[in-house]
């Protein structure tokens, strides 16, 4: 926007066409450690191999995965009660199998 006393001037004059360069670790620290190393790679998502974290899953896993992240919010913590129960009901049993094959203590008299 042109003004009648010269602003035109004024804001060429505030403009810089310098190139910074990001590959300096000194001027410009990498904020978050590794997020560099992981946005190089995801820049190309498509790709034939499966990511590492998969290579050890096994079909059963995955259909299990499926099955969580199909779940609702509400359906999940469900899940995660149910799993809470029954791990501690497991305690449970093997805390009683444990003391049961325990000898009885002395109590010195």
């Amino acid at each position: 926007m042109a003004s009648p006393n010269g602003g035109d001037d004024f804001e060429s004059s505030l403009l810089s066409f310098e190139k910074l360069d990001r590959a300096s670790p000194d001027l410009w620290p990498e904020q978050l450690p590794g997020v560099a190393e992981f946005a190089a790679s995801c820049k190309n998502p498509i790709t034939n191999s499966p990511p590492k974290w998969m290579a050890e899953l096994e079909n059963e896993d995955i259909e299990m995965l499926k099955e969580l992240g199909s779940l609702t919010k509400a359906n999940l913590m469900e899940k995660v009660k149910g799993l809470q129960n029954l791990a501690y009901q497991l305690g449970l049993e093997e805390y009683h199998l444990s003391s049961s094959m325990m000898p009885p203590a002395v109590h010195p008299g």
